[in-house]
C-alpha cells in the first residue's frame, strides 16, 4: 500500500519482468488515493511522475496496464484522505486508515457530497490525461469495491457518480475503456450500483469473487463459483462482457501450520486451474490474479497485516520471489484462446431481474444450487 511513497523503480521493472514471463499480459495497479491527491484541490505531480515510470516499465515488459482510482479499500481497510473524512457513512466492518494511521472518522459520501465528487474528477482526468496514448494502458477501473466504503443512496446518484467520473477520463483519454471493480457483495445486496447501472456507462463489467467468503459456497476450493458468479453479472449487465478481475486464495505451504482461511498451495493451484478454465468456458473476457505476491514480514505490523493476517499470502509468489505452483497453472492456460460464447446454460437462471433484486441474497445462493446441480448433471 506504500508503494508509491516508497516507490522503487527498478523492483518494479523486475516484478513486471516476472509476471510478463509466466505468461500474464496485464497487471492492474491501485492508485492510493492520499498519495495521488493530498488535497482536495491537488493532485501530487510526483505521485503521477511515478505513475508515468510504471506505465513506461509495463510497456517495457509488454504488460498492459488498468489503473484503479480512489483506492480507497483494499485488503479489508479503507485508505482515504484526511480531507474526504468528516462523514457519517463508513462501512464498520473495516478500519479507516488515513495519514498511515487508523482513525475513527467516517466517510464523507461521494455519491451525494458534490465537492468530494468534483475532486474525484480532478483525479481521474489528470490521471487519464498522463497516461493518454501511453502503450502499456489499457483500461481504466473507476475504484476496487466502492461500496465497502459508502453506498449511493438510490440508482439515479450512482448513475450521477458515474457519468461523472467516465466523463472527466474520456474528455482526456477517449480510446482506453473505463470499468469499475464490482465485487460478490454487489450481488449478495442491492447496493444500488450493480452490473446494470455499471454496464450503462462503462465499456465492460468486472467482478471480483471468493469461495472463502461465500457462505453458501461448497469449500474454500470451491471451483464453480467464480465462473457463476461471472455469469450472474453478465446476465444481470445485460449481457454486457465481464473480466473477471479478482480471483485467488490465500495459501500456505505444506508442512506449515495451518491457520484460518488459508488453503495449502497445491490444493490452491489446483483450484485455479479449475477457475481459470471455468472462465474461459463462460466466455469471459479474460482473469486477473490477486495477487501478484505475498506481503513482506516486515510489514505484517502495519494494518491491515495487522489484524487480517490472511491477506499476507494471497500472492501467486511467495514473499522472497519463489514461485506457488498455481504459477505453473497459469502458464499452462495462458495460450488458451478465449471463446466467444460461453458453452455452459443459462437454463439455471429461472426468475426476472426485478424479483431477484428483491431477495439478492436468497436469490443468488439459489441460483447457485441449481447451477451446480445443473452443471452435475451434464457432466
Amino acid at each position: 500500500m506504500a508503494w508509491w511513497s516508497r516507490f522503487e523503480p527498478g523492483e518494479v521493472g523486475r516484478d513486471f519482468e516476472r509476471i510478463a514471463a509466466s505468461g500474464m499480459d496485464s497487471v492492474r495497479v491501485f492508485l492510493l488515493w492520499e498519495d495521488f491527491q493530498p488535497e482536495a484541490d491537488r493532485v501530487d505531480r510526483e505521485a503521477l511522475r511515478r505513475l508515468i515510470q510504471v506505465a513506461d516499465a509495463a510497456s517495457g515488459a509488454g504488460l498492459e496496464l488498468m489503473p484503479t482510482l480512489f483506492t480507497g479499500h483494499m485488503s479489508g481497510v479503507n485508505w482515504i484522505p484526511g480531507w474526504a473524512l468528516g462523514g457519517a457513512d463508513r462501512d464498520t466492518r473495516f478500519r479507516v486508515v488515513s495519514g498511515r494511521r487508523v482513525v475513527a472518522e467516517g466517510i464523507r459520501n461521494w455519491f451525494v457530497d458534490d465537492d468530494l465528487a468534483r475532486a474525484q474528477a480532478m483525479l481521474a482526468g489528470e490521471a487519464a490525461a498522463a497516461l493518454a496514448g501511453h502503450p502499456a494502458m489499457w483500461a481504466w477501473d473507476l475504484g476496487n469495491e466502492p461500496s465497502n466504503c459508502v453506498v449511493p443512496p438510490d440508482r439515479e446518484h450512482a448513475r450521477r457518480w458515474l457519468g461523472q467520473m467516465t466523463s472527466a477520463i474520456r474528455a482526456a483519454d477517449p480510446t482506453s475503456p473505463i470499468t469499475i471493480g464490482l465485487h460478490m457483495e454487489d450481488l449478495e445486496q442491492d447496493r444500488r450500483l450493480g452490473p446494470r447501472e455499471a454496464a450503462e456507462v462503462c465499456d465492460f463489467l468486472t467482478m471480483h469473487g471468493y469461495p472463502i467468503y461465500a457462505s453458501w459456497a461448497e469449500g474454500a476450493t470451491d471451483g464453480h463459483l467464480v465462473p457463476f458468479l461471472a455469469l450472474v453479472t453478465r446476465w444481470l449487465g445485460g449481457g454486457a462482457d465481464v473480466l473477471f478481475s479478482e480471483l485467488g486464495l490465500p495459501t500456505f505451504r505444506s508442512g506449515e501450520a495451518l491457520a484460518p482461511m488459508l488453503v495449502e498451495e497445491k490444493q490452491a493451484a489446483r483450484y485455479m486451474a479449475r477457475v481459470l478454465e471455468g472462465l474461459r468456458l463462460a466466455a469471459c473476457a479474460g482473469a486477473m490474479v490477486w495477487c501478484y505476491a505475498d506481503y513482506a514480514p516486515e510489514i505484517w505490523p502495519e494494518p491491515p497485516l495487522d489484524e487480517a493476517t490472511h491477506e499476507r499470502s494471497f500472492g501467486l509468489w511467495r514473499a522472497d520471489g519463489s514461485a506457488k505452483p498455481a504459477v505453473a497453472e497459469i502458464e499452462a492456460a495462458a495460450g488458451r484462446s478465449r471463446l466467444e460464447s460461453s458453452t455452459v446454460s443459462g437454463d439455471y437462471i429461472d426468475t426476472d431481474q426485478q424479483t431477484y433484486w428483491r431477495d439478492p441474497a436468497g436469490e443468488l445462493a439459489r441460483l447457485y444450487r441449481r447451477y451446480r446441480e445443473m452443471r452435475s448433471s451434464s457432466t
